[in-house]
């Protein structure tokens, strides 16, 4: 019988809603939960495990204790081996590291992991490339190519390899924000390594790719129509991002390069806001959301702007949602649809359909999107 190893990092996620950038330490994670934040991965692992749970005669899920794991298959139904002991509090990298080492020893056929780029991280720290594995998407930042486009494309992907259904295994890079070019105002993203993934076509998500050379004139076009076309009394609700930052630089303002900020009438309301924040700005007043495309991976929402949260979209409204992106950024999809997954499958399924994306200061395309 196959064996399937399954490590869940129950913090990751937490600071994406409340505008942290992470929750990587103990203090920031105190900061997110003082914010109101609230575990996101247990709930994303679930939704891969309920796709295995059907098949549960079928393997055999080797897991750690409580939230590491052992509470998010019980939930499903499913009767794992729970390997190391319960640990209280804060779980740090070093326990997933423990947990997946421990699953090597077992011999694991594949490790299924649920978390972000940190998390996939602390994975090539333990097992290198011996081991397949396959991440589940939990994080605020996702620059890997070691994760699934959904936790249910996780799930489905890990049966299928199990099953033997898929047996080709592509090396995946683990990619992490560059710190130091972070401090520099820069979002360029490090490799660590690569681990060997699963592969099948559209449920892997790709590498995030960084911006073309070229493209800065034509985001400074779009910047320029987005301000021309600002309309007296609205909020306008700008993702982050480096493709989104010309806007602000166009109206004099400083930008939040990994958060959310907030204009009105040329002036900032509130810079580097979280979901709560945003919802109060709102408050049943005219908004507009402006986000940009994921290079490479094709991400309008769920990826690094968790703060613009399902029940943000619901209040701001399908149609007042402008997308933005340079010919170069929508080539480099390469006719793979855009990817919504904001964690709601209604939203998804509302955000799914063609969307017109701004490209140029009087050029748009008409591009598909669909829940991930």
């Amino acid at each position: 019988m196959k064996k399937l190893g399954f490590i869940v990092n129950p913090i990751a996620g937490m600071g994406g809603k409340v505008g942290l950038k992470g929750t990587d330490g103990a203090d920031i994670l105190e900061q997110a939960r003082k914010l109101g934040a609230v575990p996101e991965a247990p709930n994303r692992a679930q939704v891969a495990l309920k796709v295995l749970a059907q098949a549960k005669d079928d393997f055999q899920l080797i897991t750690y204790p409580g939230d590491m794991g052992e509470n998010e298959a019980r939930a499903v139904g499913l009767k794992p081996m729970v390997l190391g002991e319960q640990k209280l509090g804060f779980t740090g990298p070093e326990d997933t590291e423990r947990a997946a080492l421990e699953m090597e020893q077992m011999a694991v056929d594949l490790l299924l992991f649920a978390g972000g780029d940190g998390t996939a991280r602390n994975i090539y720290n333990a097992v290198r490339d011996r081991l397949p594995a396959v991440g589940i998407p939990a994080g605020v930042k996702i620059h890997s190519a070691v994760y699934a486009t959904h936790p249910r494309n996780a799930g489905e992907l890990a049966l299928k390899y199990l099953r033997g259904e898929v047996t080709s295994v592509r090396e995946a890079e683990v990619m992490d924000i560059d710190e130091e070019a972070f401090r520099q105002g820069r979002v360029t993203a490090r490799l660590y390594g690569y681990l060997k993934v699963p592969y099948e076509r559209n449920m892997i998500q790709n590498l995030k790719a960084g911006r073309a050379q070229g493209d800065e004139e034509a985001l400074e076009a779009i910047a320029d129509r987005i301000v021309d076309e600002m309309e007296p009394g609205v909020l306008y609700i700008i993702g982050p991002g480096t493709s989104t930052r010309p806007i602000m630089e166009n109206l004099g303002l400083t930008n939040t390069l990994l958060g959310v900020d907030v204009v009105q009438d040329g002036k900032l309301v509130a810079a580097d806001v979280g979901e709560r924040e945003l919802l109060r700005l709102i408050n049943e007043k005219q908004a507009q959301i402006i986000v940009t495309v994921i290079g490479g991976q094709g991400y309008i929402f769920g990826r690094g702007n968790q703060q613009l949260s399902s029940t943000v979209i619901k209040a701001v409204g399908k149609k007042n949602i402008r997308v933005i992106a340079t010919k170069n950024k929508m080539i480099s999809l390469e006719g793979r649809p855009l990817l919504v997954d904001t964690g709601d499958e209604e939203v998804n399924a509302a955000l799914s359909g063609y969307w017109r994306i701004v490209t140029g200061y009087n050029e748009e395309l008409m591009y598909r999107a669909q829940g991930a």
